[in-house]
């Protein structure tokens, strides 16, 4: 059996610390070459997400790729035209998961990204490979994104159960604006 393959394309994810800690953005973002020179073709997940779904099935969250910390629950895992979305829920019963969201509101890690086998696959002249179809496994908050623009791009803190968290969380969204204006 081939070994699991690891992709830091996180994405352009949004994290939502009103309701528990919602994390959600893109995963993998299709027709972008990523350092190790592979691209990810739309639909190279839609199997792999159906054959999961028959089975009752569900992409795991962990942490940094290590499978001994699943730190969450992905509640929507979907492909859409710009690549594979999810959106889940950082468990604040498990001790990693608070860790992460702390490092997430900091901007400490900002990255997603995925664990899969590739099934189906083309090279690439120049090196690297166009991935047709992927198993997935996993979807990890890692600290290094493959893509050095998929990172997390919102932060949104209503409610938050400390006040220091949602001034943090201000604080880097009002910083964000001013880098982008």
């Amino acid at each position: 059996m081939a070994e699991l393959e690891r992709k830091f394309l996180g994405g352009q994810a949004g994290l939502n610390l009103a309701d528990g800690t919602v994390v959600s953005g893109y995963a993998s973002l299709f027709d972008e070459r990523d350092r190790g020179g592979d691209v990810v073709v739309a639909g190279a997940y839609r199997a792999s997400l159906e054959r999961l779904a028959a089975a009752g099935g569900r992409v795991r969250m962990l942490w940094q790729h290590d499978p001994a910390q699943p730190i969450g629950i992905w509640d929507e895992v979907r492909e859409d035209p710009r690549g594979l979305w999810v959106k889940g829920r950082l468990l604040s019963e498990v001790a990693r998961a608070r860790e992460a969201a702390a490092l997430l509101a900091a901007g400490a890690v900002e990255g997603l990204s995925i664990g899969y086998r590739t099934k189906r696959a083309e090279k690439l002249a120049g090196g690297g490979r166009r991935l047709l179809e992927l198993e997935l496994w996993e979807v990890s908050l890692v600290t290094f994104p493959m893509l050095p623009a998929a990172r997390v791009a919102a932060l949104a803190a209503k409610e938050l159960a400390g006040a220091e968290l949602k001034a943090v969380a201000e604080a880097l969204e009002e910083a964000r604006a001013a880098l982008r204006g």
